[in-house]
């Protein structure tokens, strides 16, 4: 069973924050120049360099300010609601807390996410099965990772992705192939760790 953001077990996962800055990417990773924990810069460092050659990480987003967050949230569950009239709140929490994390809980508001993708030399996208940030709506549900509906060379590629990123710690939230995070409370609760590194950041 997924564990969703949504879960109060999450909630419940304490943060120690090590009051580490959020840093600047360097252009290699996209022209954004997302922001993200100085630990989680040097992971996504290690991570490229164990790339083939020819593929690349793109960071499309990391931190995100706790307003955009919420702007977020909203619109999705506008959607929800649009496609579930009638729908309590309680479910509208979870539906949407898969595509979107409750903002308390949020690990892109703590620095501490990505949103990544593989990109050529040329900066195309590689296949990776849906577009970056697909609802499950809008992909059919092969936004999730483990999805069977992908191409082989899709699977190849999201496979490819998490075994860099997880070797250098990171750990995936399955209804988001792109969604990856360190040190945050999800990350607490798939890797055993004692408390959270990073809580939320107001800028």
């Amino acid at each position: 069973m997924t564990l969703l953001l949504s879960d109060p077990r999450v909630a419940a996962v304490p943060v120690r924050d090590v009051d580490e800055p959020l840093v600047a990417l360097d252009p290699g990773f996209g022209p954004g120049r997302a922001l993200v924990r100085r630990e989680l810069a040097t992971r996504l460092q290690s991570a490229r360099a164990a790339l083939p050659s020819g593929i690349y990480l793109r960071v499309v987003e990391g931190y995100r300010p706790a307003h955009r967050q919420q702007a977020i949230i909203e619109r999705y569950s506008a959607e929800i609601r649009s496609v579930h009239p009638g729908i309590g709140e309680p479910e509208l929490h979870i539906l949407t807390s898969r595509y979107v994390a409750p903002l308390a809980v949020a690990p892109h508001v703590a620095g501490a996410a990505v949103d990544v993708t593989l990109v050529d030399s040329c900066g195309q996208e590689l296949d990776l099965g849906t577009a970056i940030d697909a609802t499950p709506e809008q992909s059919g549900g092969r936004c999730y990772f483990a999805t069977g509906g992908i191409s082989r060379e899709a699977r190849a590629n999201r496979d490819l992705l998490a075994r860099v990123l997880c070797q250098e710690g990171l750990v995936n939230y399955p209804t988001e192939w792109w969604h990856y995070s360190y040190g945050d409370r999800y990350w607490v609760l798939a890797t055993g760790a004692a408390a959270a590194l990073y809580g939320p950041v107001f800028r």
